[in-house]
């Protein structure tokens, strides 16, 4: 009878231990799983993506208009269609078509702005109609236009570059050094190498010389090359040594007759 009893006590003891490694374990996995769904709410396991809330559509899940506008109303420069088929997960033909029927759809419509392929690529513009309206608002009694001599230095890197600046003052018979930096400071020219025979820099116009043009390419500038005198024509001896005169965009070193 002891024996059994003693047995009995044994197996008792036994089952109580097993029990109690059991709700340990069960525990273990509860906070285990509690310390994942919490990490999960603060962004994800370190290296683990979360997953997407049921219901939730993906990208190449959205309609595709819908989703093209959001994106063009954040971009900061036109956006070509490969790169928009690619992150919104579509073919390019689709989104091509999308985007010339939105094009389309704002321009029937007579909205405030409307979608341009420009410097080879997308985005949304104020229409022209509306121009004065706009400059009103973003000038606000501030004259931010660029001077006549701003804009003829820049007429000439248009229509001759690459070219540098000495070639450009003797295009216009003035000093232009001044002008060129205000060109360079708004992002309108930009540096394009030396020149091989006298190591001079060049210059060329950027993309966004392009896109505040509203022009696809330098193609499409206005036939005006014509009234002005080829490089190899102009005396290049106003080397770029030359001193430069500190001036700002209100003007040149010299007065232009």
């Amino acid at each position: 009878m002891s024996g059994a009893a003693g047995g009995g006590a044994h197996d008792s003891a036994e089952a109580h231990d097993t029990a109690e490694a059991h709700d340990t374990a069960e525990a273990h996995d509860t906070a285990e799983a509690y310390d994942i769904t919490e990490a999960g709410a603060d962004g994800g396991v370190p290296g683990q993506r979360p997953e997407a809330p049921a219901g939730a559509l993906g990208v190449a899940e959205l309609e595709l208009k819908p989703a093209l506008e959001a994106v063009l109303m954040v971009v900061d420069e036109p956006a070509t269609e490969e790169h928009l088929a690619r992150v919104l997960e579509r073919p390019r033909r689709a989104v091509a078509l999308a985007l010339r029927e939105l094009s389309d759809d704002y321009a029937r419509q007579g909205r405030g702005f409307d979608l341009r392929l420009v410097a080879g690529g997308w985005r949304f513009y104020s229409r022209a109609e509306y121009a004065d309206a706009v400059e009103s608002f973003v000038l606000d009694g501030q004259q931010a236009r660029l001077t006549q001599a701003a804009l003829e230095t820049l007429a000439v890197v248009a229509y001759r570059q690459p070219i540098s600046r000495s070639r450009v003052s003797a295009v216009r018979g003035v000093n232009c050094d001044g002008v060129m930096r205000t060109l360079l400071q708004r992002g309108l020219v930009e540096e394009a190498g030396t020149e091989p025979e006298t190591g001079a820099i060049l210059y060329r116009t950027t993309t966004y010389f392009l896109e505040r043009m509203g022009l696809r390419g330098l193609d499409e500038l206005p036939e005006l090359a014509p009234f002005l005198p080829e490089a190899d024509a102009v005396e290049g001896d106003s080397a770029e040594g030359i001193p430069s005169f500190d001036v700002d965009d209100s003007g040149d070193s010299q007065t232009d007759h």
